[in-house]
């Protein structure tokens, strides 16, 4: 691409994300991988197979719109660009939805990038757009050729939770091995990624890790310690998500004042930023 191209793409992409407004914010939490070293990394899966190609708008060599101008950026290989309009469609965020449209997008950056460094600045989108795979496998695309597939999905997970550290596919890979999908069932791998997401603020993992310590459940009972982390889970939740709100209340009415108060000591801790 000459140089004058790419200025024009640039300004086209920068155009864009001011006209998107705020939804550009990327989603999902990542972590440098020095603070995950003890952890083993996992090869990177093979291709994402691509189903079809977006088409580009008509209109491409003037960008007259902020969709076209990312579109136009997107063909060009750029993963922010691409990012953004597979969360426009797996959402319909100004767009019609169109989930084989987001796969295909994701598939791009985890086909260019997985191998760019997990310092690199585009590293947390490309661990999100594992990601974001990873659940497309689980579940499928009805009516397409991406049909379940649980290792598929494992697999996506697993690189973007040890290579890139993102917390958001630690929780996947916890749910995984705890409830033995996509893998044999292993209590002991998925609580670690579950404690890894969780001290990470994944507040999926801190709900579901507070819910096992209260209650003793493949753990050992710590009531105190799971309240808190139930706590803060459900400070986090979207309104949807009543399991974790549920969860903090029957807590809280069976805890002890004891218990109460050493949860209290444990999240001024932790909001001073003391993680042990």
């Amino acid at each position: 691409m000459r140089t004058s191209e790419r200025i024009g793409v640039a300004a086209a992409l920068t155009v864009a994300f001011f006209a998107m407004g705020p939804s550009v914010a990327f989603e999902g939490t990542t972590t440098p991988p020095h603070q995950d070293a003890a952890l083993p990394l996992t090869a990177a899966p093979n291709g994402v197979p691509v189903l079809k190609k977006p088409v580009p708008p008509a209109d491409i060599p003037q960008a007259a719109s902020a969709l076209s101008a990312l579109q136009y950026a997107a063909e060009g290989g750029h993963p922010v660009a691409q990012w953004k309009l597979g969360r426009m469609y797996a959402k319909g965020d100004g767009v019609a939805r169109d989930d084989l449209r987001a796969y295909e997008y994701f598939s791009k950056i985890a086909n260019a990038h997985a191998e760019d460094s997990p310092f690199a600045p585009q590293a947390s989108i490309v661990a999100n757009a594992f990601v974001a795979l990873g659940r497309y496998f689980a579940s499928g695309i009805p009516n397409t050729q991406v049909t379940p597939d649980p290792e598929r999905a494992r697999e996506m997970f697993s690189y973007a939770a040890s290579y890139f550290g993102n917390a958001e596919a630690q929780y996947n890979l916890a749910r995984i091995y705890l409830d033995g999908t996509g893998a044999q069932r292993d209590v002991k791998s998925g609580i670690r990624w579950l404690g890894l997401a969780a001290r990470k603020g994944q507040h999926q993992a801190q709900a579901l890790l507070g819910q096992m310590l209260f209650n003793g459940d493949k753990l050992h009972r710590q009531a105190a310690r799971g309240l808190m982390w139930l706590t803060l889970a459900q400070d986090s939740a979207t309104p949807d998500e009543t399991w974790i709100r549920d969860s903090y209340k029957s807590a809280m009415a069976k805890a002890s004042d004891d218990d109460r108060a050493m949860a209290l000591q444990m999240l001024e801790r932790w909001v001073q930023g003391r993680r042990d």
